[in-house]
């Protein structure tokens, strides 16, 4: 496989995650995806933190049970969480969390393996395996935008919510013109590029996506200023708290309490 078409599946894999995403938050049929944002916001940002915090191994795996539960109550694809989040997560914080299993001081487990090495590695894999599943399954079961706004209405400063919104776009476009523009230099291009070759097409690539993304950052916000706006986003969408709602308040701030609690 040449560097162009390696180029364009990861490009292409980007792009079917976010549609994934959108696809998923505006499902109907999963328990989350009917949940107010706010409530979710706050209530995955608690659980993050409870983790983050606990010092107790076996509290943190039942989180993670729980937001596999949660995933499977919201019809979130386990199959798509261990291709898109767990195995990724894994591969790169096992290679950070591998030495920590050799070189920890401790009482001799195997080998040159200790046995509070061990443990540290399994606080720092299981942490950002929990931590990360939550925060993927706040973004798979509610839009973007309801997200932006619930951070707005728990008084987020304005401006850290524009810049979000506003890089959330941007990837998107950046990463459609990137492929736009690695399709079309595959299809003019005959046989395979050698090595310096494909390091001046990087190159060049890089310098026109920086190029066309200062440009067009300039023209949307002046057609954004024309039409009004003047630093606040507004959405139609008016958020309303249920029963179900404060139920799910009052889940997820006793899972993260139990967890600090025992986690101590």
């Amino acid at each position: 496989m040449t560097f162009v078409e390696r180029t364009i599946g990861s490009l292409s894999k980007g792009l079917n995650f976010a549609t994934l995403a959108d696809d998923s938050a505006r499902s109907q049929t999963g328990v989350l995806q009917r949940a107010d944002p706010r409530i979710k916001v706050v209530g995955m940002l608690a659980m993050i933190v409870s983790v983050a915090v606990s010092h107790n191994l076996l509290t943190i795996a039942c989180v993670f049970l729980v937001a596999v539960l949660l995933a499977i109550a919201s019809r979130v694809s386990l199959v798509d969480l261990a291709r898109w989040v767990w195995m990724p997560v894994l591969l790169f914080t096992g290679c950070i969390a591998l030495p920590a299993v050799f070189i920890t001081p401790g009482a001799t487990l195997y080998g040159p393996a200790t046995t509070q090495g061990v443990r540290t590695a399994g606080f720092l894999l299981l942490r950002a395996e929990t931590c990360v599943s939550l925060s993927t399954l706040l973004v798979l079961t509610t839009r973007w935008a309801h997200i932006l706004k619930a951070l707005r209405v728990l008084r987020m400063p304005v401006v850290f919510v524009v810049i979000l919104g506003m890089t959330y776009r941007y990837l998107f476009v950046m990463l459609e013109t990137a492929l736009d523009m690695f399709e079309s230099r595959k299809s003019r291009t005959v046989g395979t590029l050698d090595a310096p070759d494909k390091r001046r097409l990087a190159t060049a690539t890089v310098g026109v996506l920086l190029s066309k993304s200062y440009q067009l950052s300039s023209d949307v916000h002046l057609a954004m200023q024309s039409r009004g706006f003047r630093g606040e986003v507004y959405l139609l969408d008016d958020f309303q708290m249920h029963r179900a709602d404060w139920g799910w308040m009052l889940l997820f701030f006793a899972v993260a309490a139990m967890v600090v609690w025992v986690g101590r």
